[in-house]
Order: structure tokens, then C-alpha cells, then sequence
């Protein structure tokens, strides 16, 4: 995984140089970009396209020779995704944040498909899809307090062209929304724990009451809360996302994880743990008859298990289907879980 991060870090070195190459005369124009190497003069458009393809190559093949031909071609086709359409587009339309928001959503995809997971399981794009949908509270927050650099730059940004704010607050709430159902949804569709959809929730709400007071108010202050708070929100939910993952089941860890694999000891241990604190799981190992009907995970589940039986044999899907947690999960076709 050592040689995957690095060559995830190469491919986007090599990204972010062309784009640099590209945009130099703009970058001379913006204060936040001005001391950057190339538009300062640091170095010359020749060195830096020699380092742009050097670390492209090398980011490439190591990734081909470390995992597999799929993460290869995500990381190139990412380098010129990020150089070429997003780069474009930056100039030309505000959709240029859309494009770049794919860019970001698929390094995760990478790092499940280098694990061994398959690129048809549903965790790789639920991954994504938080990489993707959090660009946009992010972004937007970001380019308002440099609207006037960007505007400078001659880049078709969101804010560039939105002088009350209106538009970027209301994208920024917009998307905020969009977030705070994910937690819910991996949740009930048997992707993590129900405890993630709690976290998450928290996190969510923080979030949206942030988004909700820079569309009352679109002052610099609160747009640079909503990125501060982007910073670690965005760890904080990947990492919640992992660790709740219901592909570290006691059983799988056992049967399939190498043996010495401290890593996933470690998470099985601070699971089960942690369970004594969950209300979830004081409801459910009460003995009494009634105690599972008052637990409304229980409840959902049965829901769940009843619409996946409903299903014809005919279709597959990728769907896991809920269980109690420390089971293995399992769906009409083998998905890959990590």
C-alpha cells in the first residue's frame, strides 16, 4: 500500500505541474499564485514539463508494477483529466468545479482496487462519493474569499460570477445536504455500522449550520469557518467510513487477514470494545424477548432483508445485505470487501 501512496502522490505531482505549466500567465495575475515556481521564474516551462512527464512516468509504472493495470490507468487518465479538460474548462465555464470534483473522487477508488477489492463493489464509490460531494462546500468556500484573485486570473469560477454570494452559499448548502445522507444511506444499505450514521450525523450537523450561516450572512468569516471545518471533516468521515466498515468482521479478519496483521487486530479489538458503549448492541444482547423489537436498527434491517428477498433470483446485485455486526456479509453475487 506504501508503493500505491506513493505513486498516487507522483501521478498528482505531475497533474498539478502541467496544470501550473498551463495556467502560468494567469497564476501572474493572482496574488495567492504569484510566488508559485513557474510564474516567479524559479524555474523554466522546460524543467518543469521534464518533471511533469518524469514523475507522470514513474507515478504510472509504479503504480503498475505495485498493484495493478487498473490503478495504473486511474492514475493516468487522472493526470489528464486534471490537465487537460478541468485545466480547459477553468477558463470557460463554471462547470470546471463539477470536472475537478471527479478528479478528486477517484483516488479512493484506486486505493480499494490496489487492496484487491473489486471496482464493481459498492465501498469504492461510496468512498467517491464523498470525496466528490465534499469538494463542493470546500471549493465554494474557498474561491469566495479569493473571488477577486480568480476574477483577476480570468477563471469562470462560481464566485467570480456571483457578486451577492447567493449562488455559492446556496451550492454550498446544497451539497452540505447531499453529505449528510451518505452517512445514513452506507448505513442502511449494510456498507458500515449504524454507529457512522451517528458520527456522521454529528459531523453533518456541524457542517450545515455552518452552511446555513454563510447563506444568511456571505461575509469572508463564515466562508473561512466552512473551509477550516472541511479540513477535518473530511478525514474524519473516511476514517469513520473504514472503521465501521462492516468488511471488519471478526471472522473475515481471522480466516483471510495475513496472520501478524497488527493493523486489522487492532481495529477488530477497538471494535468489539466499543461495543460495550454502543446503545445498539446493550439492546440487542439483552436476554429479555422484547429488548431487539425496541432497537430500531433491528427494525430496519428487517426491512431491508424483506425488500432483498422480494428480488428476483434473475438479478444480481451488489447490494450487501444487513446483518448483525461481526458477520460476514454476503449478497446474491460475490462482492470484494476490505
Amino acid at each position: 500500500m506504501a508503493a500505491t501512496c506513493v505513486g498516487t502522490a507522483l501521478c498528482a505531482a505531475s497533474a498539478g505541474t502541467f496544470n501550473q505549466i498551463f495556467e502560468t500567465e494567469e497564476d501572474k495575475l493572482m496574488k495567492r499564485t504569484l510566488q508559485r515556481p513557474l510564474p516567479s521564474g524559479k524555474i523554466s516551462k522546460t524543467e518543469a514539463t521534464a518533471w511533469g512527464g518524469l514523475t507522470g512516468a514513474a507515478g504510472t509504472g509504479l503504480l503498475l508494477a505495485s498493484s495493478n493495470p487498473t490503478v495504473a490507468m486511474l492514475g493516468l487518465g487522472n493526470i489528464f483529466l486534471y490537465a487537460g479538460p478541468y485545466t480547459y474548462s477553468k477558463k470557460h465555464t463554471e462547470l470546471n468545479t463539477w470536472i475537478g470534483s471527479v478528479v478528486g473522487a477517484i483516488p479512493p477508488i484506486m486505493g480499494w482496487c490496489a487492496a484487491g477489492g473489486s471496482l464493481m463493489a459498492a465501498e469504492p464509490w461510496a468512498l467517491a462519493s464523498i470525496l466528490f460531494l465534499w469538494q463542493f462546500p470546500h471549493f465554494f468556500a474557498l474561491s469566495w474569499l479569493y473571488r477577486e484573485d480568480y476574477s483577476r486570473g480570468g477563471f469562470q469560477m462560481v464566485a467570480c460570477n456571483d457578486a451577492t454570494g447567493s449562488r455559492s452559499a446556496d451550492y454550498i448548502q446544497e451539497y452540505s445536504y447531499y453529505l449528510a445522507a451518505l452517512p445514513i444511506l452506507t448505513s442502511v444499505t449494510g456498507l458500515t455500522s449504524y454507529m457512522f450514521a451517528i458520527e456522521g450525523t454529528i459531523a453533518n450537523a456541524y457542517l450545515l449550520m455552518l452552511a446555513h450561516k454563510f447563506k444568511q450572512d456571505h461575509s469572508n468569516a463564515n466562508a473561512r469557518r466552512i473551509f477550516l471545518c472541511s479540513l477535518w471533516y473530511l478525514p474524519l468521515l473516511l476514517i469513520g467510513f473504514v472503521f465501521h466498515s462492516r468488511a471488519w468482521s471478526t471472522k473475515k479478519i481471522t480466516e483471510d487477514a495475513a496472520e501478524g496483521d497488527q493493523i486489522s487486530e487492532a481495529v477488530v479489538h477497538a471494535k468489539e470494545t466499543l461495543k460495550g458503549m454502543c446503545v445498539h448492541e446493550m439492546i440487542v444482547s439483552n436476554e429479555t424477548h422484547s429488548a431487539p423489537q425496541l432497537c430500531m436498527k433491528v427494525q430496519s434491517d428487517k426491512v431491508v432483508e424483506a425488500v432483498v428477498d422480494a428480488v428476483p433470483d434473475s438479478i444480481s446485485t451488489e447490494l450487501p445485505i444487513p446483518k448483525e455486526e461481526g458477520q460476514t456479509l454476503s449478497t446474491s453475487t460475490t462482492t470484494s470487501s476490505n
